[in-house]
């Protein structure tokens, strides 16, 4: 089931609160007949008890009438115009809007599904939004990625409501099935972020992809164990990010080198302080050593391979390389990576 980024009450809250004004609306009536029993005439001519005015209400608010009880005193024929015929009409307004709007909350849903269905493309699928998959949309965002253009795959029902708070798309089933993969078009998405906390789960969901798209979308996925990193890549992912050696490896770094892992911190925290950056090389930069340019180069990236930039090898800068720089946060050049 697709769910998309609308703050609305259920339907079924809807009923709910409206059957209770129905039944509040016929509560007053009722009360309101029974306090002027004597201003009304029963073909027994036995007067109104409680249960009569309850008979007369209910017939009366449904516009049925059997006329076997009719106010026949001024005050209680004065009443029935002012009081219990805009109560007629409000009971039926309250009955008949409920299903309308049921109806018609039906139809918008489906209007704004099919809208969306065909607006949606290159976007990125994040399956699971747990912990890594809030940071992973998170990141997005901060890179100018539309959220739009975030559908996040979920079987809990919490992160389901939690991902349509936070205004965007998400569908309520299991990544690995490849019924739930579909509806969230991953034939033509441009990438699927696999952020569940199942490395079992992570393998079938990269398999599924795979076979679904033949490889050509670009899959990153997320793993406990480092022993599953390469069944993983075997599996299809093109980007395996191991969560327990990297914070294995910052609790190490924290204990040799405190300072580093403060400088760590400020590359990975979003909107403070120093940031890695990604940008393809210039025309002017073509030729030039990294190192000499004013940005800081950390990394060059040519054709999909990262070239060191260390040691005594003089590397150039050719057409078609990336760099990869530190910037500081209020810079809005460069895509952070």
């Amino acid at each position: 089931m697709i769910h998309l980024p609308l703050v609305r009450r259920s339907p079924l809250r809807a009923l709910t609160v409206r059957v209770l004004l129905a039944i509040a609306l016929v509560l007053v009536t009722v009360s309101i007949i029974y306090a002027d029993r004597g201003g009304y005439r029963d073909i027994n001519n036995d007067g109104l008890s409680l249960l009569d005015c309850f008979y007369y209400a209910v017939v009366t608010l449904s516009t049925t009438g059997y006329g076997d009880i009719t106010p026949v005193t001024q005050d209680a024929r004065l009443v029935n115009v002012l009081v219990i015929t805009p109560a007629r009409v409000l009971f039926l307004i309250i009955l008949v809007g409920t299903a309308l709007e049921v109806l018609t909350d039906q139809y918008r849903n489906s209007l704004r599904v099919g809208r969306w269905r065909r607006k949606l493309k290159d976007h990125v699928i994040v399956c699971g939004y747990g912990t890594k998959g809030r940071a992973a949309v998170a990141a997005l965002l901060e890179n100018g990625h539309d959220k739009a253009r975030i559908v996040v795959v979920e079987n809990r029902e919490a992160a389901v409501r939690q991902a349509t708070a936070n205004g965007l798309a998400a569908i309520d089933g299991n990544a690995t099935r490849s019924s739930v993969l579909n509806e969230a078009d991953v034939k033509n998405c441009k990438a699927v972020i696999i952020a569940t906390d199942s490395d079992e789960a992570s393998v079938l969901i990269t398999l599924t992809v795979r076979q679904l798209t033949a490889g050509q979308v670009r899959i990153i996925a997320a793993v406990r164990e480092q022993e599953n990193a390469a069944l993983l890549k075997q599996s299809g992912a093109h980007h395996v990010i191991v969560s327990s050696s990297t914070a294995g490896r910052l609790l190490g770094l924290t204990t040799t080198a405190p300072p580093l892992i403060d400088v760590v911190e400020d590359l990975l925290t979003p909107g403070q302080g120093m940031a890695l950056a990604m940008r393809s090389a210039e025309r002017s930069e073509v030729g030039q050593n990294p190192r000499e340019l004013a940005t800081l180069v950390v990394a060059l990236i040519r054709r999909g391979k990262v070239l060191p930039l260390g040691g005594d090898q003089a590397v150039t800068i050719e057409t078609g390389d990336f760099l990869v720089y530190i910037r500081n946060e209020e810079s809005s050049v460069g895509v952070s990576v």
